[in-house]
């Protein structure tokens, strides 16, 4: 295979199609921009759905992963290995929780959030099914488990019989949330930001809430920042910024930077709940996984990168909201840090195209909103050059509409 065309048709034959991609094949990154076979450069504003935070071929980054495969990759769980140790560590240590468990993925992430909570009720008191609630609108992920908590019946359908799958209620709504629990309540999970659902910030009050009630009744509360955690929203993990502590927090995405890995961290009501034969994985946790993942904590600190994400994410606001203000087909503007999201009054797939064309990468959250998760580490200048594409992408689309 020789050119694009031949890889994409390739592709199309040997792949399970789940996904519609783009005419591309990306060959190389660097900075904050992507270029694919033929050489076009792209700025990638997707970040691979908020994965690659420290963006592309980051030195120090790359130095550290070559460095763990020289030295070993893989160990399974029945062995201690010197990276997963020194990366639950930090990760103990900077949100204050308890225990780590790595996982390959965020969904898989989810699913020991689930177990762990389930498991506590159920040592409480073995008698009950127990059910969680979840909100309306939701993402966690795409296995059986995790689907069960998504607020979203077209994600559902065919894969999760209703009687799997969660009660279910509106974000940011606590009086009806408080209304659906029962003694068969074992724990309440929802988004910090829900992301898939088109980007929108809890309220500080429904958190506070969430908390409250989780302790009055016993439960467990359960954070999924898998998207908007690691720094995005301008703090290491999105519910210090409003003084919430989860009785459970499940990481992915920005964790390992493009290496594939997840995490559940316990607090001090659930460090137990799961004892050994409980849970397991072959490869959660390898040597790999986990240098990864220690070294970009060592990296966002060393970059001082939440700071510089509070700084830029001010500066795409208040751009979003002047772009907001300039075109009567954009609604609504939400989000805080580098997570950010602008809703339009119609589909906003052919703008998400139109930009591709011109070289810049978005993605959307939902069929109406255009979704901004850019690698941690863009600059103002980077934000100037995604806001000139996107004007001209919006003008030629609504000329086209």
């Amino acid at each position: 295979m020789n050119n694009m065309q031949e890889y994409m048709e390739t592709a199309e034959k040997v792949i399970l199609k789940t996904y519609n991609r783009f005419p591309m094949v990306l060959e190389k990154g660097e900075g904050v921009c992507l270029y694919d076979m033929e050489g076009k450069r792209y700025l990638d504003f997707g970040a691979g759905i908020a994965v690659s935070a420290l963006g592309y071929s980051n030195r120090e980054f790359k130095e550290a992963l070559k460095d763990q495969i020289d030295l070993l990759i893989h160990t399974s769980n029945l062995y201690y290995n010197k990276p997963a140790v020194e990366a639950a560590k930090k990760i103990t240590e900077a949100s204050g929780m308890e225990k780590v468990f790595f996982t390959n993925s965020g969904t898989e992430a989810i699913e020991g959030a689930l177990k762990a909570a389930r498991k506590y009720a159920y040592l409480k008191d073995p008698s009950k099914e127990y059910e969680f609630i979840a909100m309306d609108h939701s993402f966690h992920g795409r296995s059986q488990g995790a689907l069960s908590v998504t607020g979203n019946a077209h994600y559902q359908e065919g894969f999760v019989p209703v009687g799997m799958r969660a009660v279910f209620a509106e974000f940011n709504n606590l009086e009806q949330v408080v209304s659906r629990i029962t003694d068969r309540t074992c724990g309440i999970i929802c988004e910090v930001v829900q992301g898939e659902g088109g980007i929108y910030p809890a309220d500080p009050a429904f958190l506070t809430g969430l908390r409250k009630i989780c302790d009055e009744k016993d439960i467990l509360l359960i954070f999924d920042e898998v998207q908007c955690g690691m720094g995005r929203c301008g703090s290491l993990f999105a519910h210090d910024l409003y003084g919430v502590k989860p009785d459970v927090m499940a990481l992915a995405k920005g964790l390992g930077c493009g290496v594939p890995v997840g995490a559940f961290v316990v607090g001090k009501k659930a460090d137990g709940a799961l004892v050994p034969g409980d849970h397991g994985t072959t490869y959660g946790g390898n040597p790999f996984a986990a240098a990864a993942v220690s070294k970009v904590f060592d990296l966002f600190e060393s970059m001082n990168l939440v700071s510089h994400v509070k700084e830029v994410g001010d500066y795409l606001y208040d751009k979003l909201e002047e772009l907001k203000d300039s075109f009567p087909l954009i609604t609504d503007h939400r989000g805080m840090g580098l997570m950010q999201g602008l809703e339009f009054d119609l589909p906003v797939g052919p703008i998400v195209k139109e930009a591709l064309s011109r070289g810049l990468l978005l993605i959307s959250a939902g069929a109406n909103v255009i979704r901004f998760v850019p690698p941690l580490v863009i600059t103002e200048k980077d934000v100037d050059e995604m806001i000139s594409i996107l004007k001209e992408a919006i003008i030629e689309q609504s000329a086209v509409s």
